[in-house]
């Protein structure tokens, strides 16, 4: 071994590192290694990465229409809000749910999970195309290496697009209605101006608030807010055996009532409900209900509108004008059997200037409904179908709120049973209530008083009150889903709209 260590030393600066590595082969039991052949030593690299290509000229590319109108563009991707898209993205088209690593950000995951609970706001993820952001989502997901980089940009602006078209599609859903999407809102209306959801959705990313942004268009009314509530809690429960049909009939009763609720949402924070299908009259104030009374409504063939007024003043002791419907179809026909008829139902007859007439003096075998030329008005009484109080509030239907002397109805469960009026059971308490919220110290006559009362006298509120007239045959209450009946046979109509026809 001596003589190897001059040699060694004199090899050294020509080997460098090389030389304790050659020593110790060397003393091995293997043949030492020839310096030509000898491994360079090998300095630790990075490891290899593709350079990233560019988002935002993709995504602008997707949305480009240089080439064409803008409504093309939107067919050949399938966009449905395809201008809000470009609000959004604005000028700069830059990436806004993917990340530089080309993996979702916080607000892209935040936005999927709530497009995966539409089902609790009555709406269907598939209407998003939820099959297709799953897809793009997991191929994100998949390692990939720098020969598909560009492949994978294009993955990633498609993602951004899609995304974007679909929370913005939801948000618009969510505050018209799926099946009106081109018309305004009642807060939109009242602010004179279409609501930009690009905008404020824009705002929200990198805050942590884009779900509240997402929802913030609902309907503020706590009928909306109830049901809702509702749907979701009973969302969560599990299905029967052998119900799945009854549940999916249920899911779409609920559904479709919430798209209601966003056709005509209710923005007072005071006012009277009063939904058709409950057979119900709410005083509601600050989301509470103050007073609730059995109404009865017009029937299937005479159906009460729905509408929203404000009542304004009510009558005592009220006289009815007859509608002229009501004179045709049923006074018509007992005046050609006996012109008594009137006196008898306390009626008296008007020509059209107002002028009374006697009843005996026509011919009513020679009057038809369309040569009908008089006025048929029934005076104050025990027995005037107004009852004793009539509340008054502007409509076009001739539609009045009122007290009925046939009150033995209210006792009935099914109440679709009037002309088209509303009749109220006890409505002195609400004349009494409205008086109380308006500062009026007045007293009002009972029963007896009014009867005797034959002149009517009108009561004008200070402070006239909202009233609303809804179709709801599925509300919510106490977090429980409440179904109603369908006496006008209105659901069907939506529910095809938003579900297609019946399995």
């Amino acid at each position: 071994m001596a003589i190897f260590v001059p040699l060694l030393a004199a090899m050294r600066p020509f080997v460098g590192g090389v030389g304790l590595l050659l020593a110790v082969q060397w003393c091995s039991s293997a043949p030492p290694p020839s310096l030509l052949t000898a491994p360079k030593p090998v300095r630790a690299l990075p490891p290899t990465t593709a350079p990233a290509v560019p988002v935002a000229p993709l995504i602008r590319a997707l949305l480009d229409t240089a080439a064409g109108p803008a409504r093309a563009a939107d067919a050949r991707l399938g966009l449905r809000a395809g201008s809000d898209v470009r609000t959004f993205y604005g000028s700069t088209f830059a990436p806004a749910w993917t990340q530089p690593t080309d993996s979702l950000n916080p607000d892209a995951s935040a936005a999927l999970g709530l497009l995966a609970r539409a089902p609790a706001h009555g709406l269907r993820p598939t209407d998003y195309g939820w099959p297709r952001l799953q897809a793009l989502r997991d191929s994100l997901r998949q390692p990939a290496g720098p020969a598909l980089a560009e492949a994978r940009a294009r993955q990633q602006a498609r993602l951004e697009v899609y995304l974007t078209d679909a929370v913005l599609r939801f948000m618009r859903d969510l505050s018209r209605g799926r099946l009106r999407p081109y018309t305004l809102s009642g807060r939109e209306k009242a602010a004179g101006r279409a609501w930009q959801p690009a905008l404020g959705l824009r705002a929200a990313l990198g805050h942590g608030a884009v779900p509240a942004t997402m929802l913030a268009g609902q309907p503020p009314n706590r009928e909306y807010r109830e049901l809702q509530r509702a749907l979701a809690q009973w969302l969560t429960r599990p299905v029967p055996p052998d119900s799945g049909r009854q549940h999916e009939a249920r899911y779409q009763q609920a559904a479709l009532n919430l798209e209601r609720w966003r056709w005509d949402a209710i923005a007072d924070s005071e006012y009277l409900l009063i939904n058709i299908p409950a057979y119900e009259l709410q005083v509601v104030a600050h989301d509470s209900v103050l007073h609730r009374r059995p109404v009865v409504v017009g029937k299937p063939k005479t159906p009460t509108p729905t509408l929203s007024s404000a009542i304004g003043y009510f009558t005592l002791a009220p006289d009815w004008h007859v509608p002229r419907s009501i004179a045709t179809k049923e006074i018509l026909p007992r005046l050609k059997v006996s012109p008594g008829y009137l006196a008898r139902n306390n009626y008296t007859l008007y020509d059209e200037r107002g002028r009374l007439l006697d009843p005996y003096r026509i011919n009513w075998r020679r009057v038809t409904a369309q040569n009908f030329r008089y006025v048929i008005r029934q005076s104050a009484g025990c027995e005037n179908a107004l009852g004793n109080i009539v509340f008054r509030f502007e409509n076009p239907y001739s539609v009045y709120l009122h007290d009925t002397p046939t009150r033995q109805l209210f006792a009935q469960p099914e109440r679709a049973l009037s002309h088209g009026c509303i009749r109220l059971e006890q409505p002195m308490q609400l004349a009494a209530l409205l008086l109380r919220r308006d500062g009026q110290p007045l007293r009002l006559p009972s029963e007896e008083e009014c009867a005797r009362q034959p002149r009517p006298r009108d009561v004008r509120l200070r402070r006239p009150i909202a009233l609303h007239v809804r179709y709801a045959t599925c509300i919510g209450e106490n977090g429980h889903l409440r179904f109603l009946p369908d006496i006008y046979q209105r659901d069907e109509v939506i529910r095809r709209g938003l579900f297609g026809a019946r399995r």
